[in-house]
């Protein structure tokens, strides 16, 4: 019998070193210190240290920091490191090849839909939010301006933005820019899974 409990382990533990290279590897880019890191995105330097080391489960506040101290979305912490990126496999990403994470905090579940190495200004990233699970991302502006949409595919959710929120059900698609405190919410018994597409501005930095 095959051991899903084994097999999400491990899973997780390699995402986890993906992460830590990754932002290892963006920081190397953009010439910044831990310390520096630090100051930019609000995350102490001992948290940074230990993402990098791939000794800690970060949570998905946590990485929508450093995606923000680091200038780029949060999607793009989960692709491979440049080093270790397998050659282009062309315009289409298989299901069984997105990866696939779990934040640890609220058991949230975050799918990367779209191709790895394809020069686009969008992403595509399917969640499922347990019910009465509850996420909020103090991030407010950024270097990059970042417009994000949810489509909601399954269930509801509460997105509130600084003073408003939006109750959003089946069908329902709400626009929104990541330049305040974010704070998703599935106020239901039951799960939710929406997708969101989130597209940059063209910046130097990127």
């Amino acid at each position: 019998m095959v051991d899903i409990v084994s097999i999400m382990k491990d899973t997780a533990a390699e995402l986890n070193g993906r992460i830590a290279e990754r932002v290892r590897e963006l920081r190397a880019a953009r010439g910044l210190s831990l310390d520096a890191l630090a100051t930019k995105s609000g995350v102490s330097r001992s948290m940074i240290s230990l993402i990098e080391r791939g000794e800690t489960s970060p949570t998905a506040v946590v990485l929508e920091k450093l995606a923000a101290g680091l200038g780029v979305m949060l999607a793009s912490l989960f692709d491979s490191p440049a080093a270790a990126a397998p050659a282009p496999r062309g315009p289409v990403a298989r299901r069984d090849d997105q990866p696939q994470w779990q934040d640890p905090a609220s058991g949230y579940r975050r799918r990367n839909v779209s191709p790895p190495g394809v020069p686009q200004p969008m992403q595509i990233v399917e969640v499922c939010f347990p019910p009465g699970g509850r996420v909020a991302f103090e991030t407010g502006g950024r270097d990059v301006r970042v417009h994000q949409q949810v489509w909601v595919l399954e269930g509801a959710i509460d997105v509130t933005l600084g003073a408003e929120r939006h109750r959003l059900r089946e069908g329902d698609c709400l626009a929104m820019q990541l330049d305040r405190p974010t704070m998703f919410h599935n106020p239901t018994r039951k799960p939710t899974r929406y997708a969101v597409v989130i597209a940059s501005e063209t910046s130097s930095r990127r």
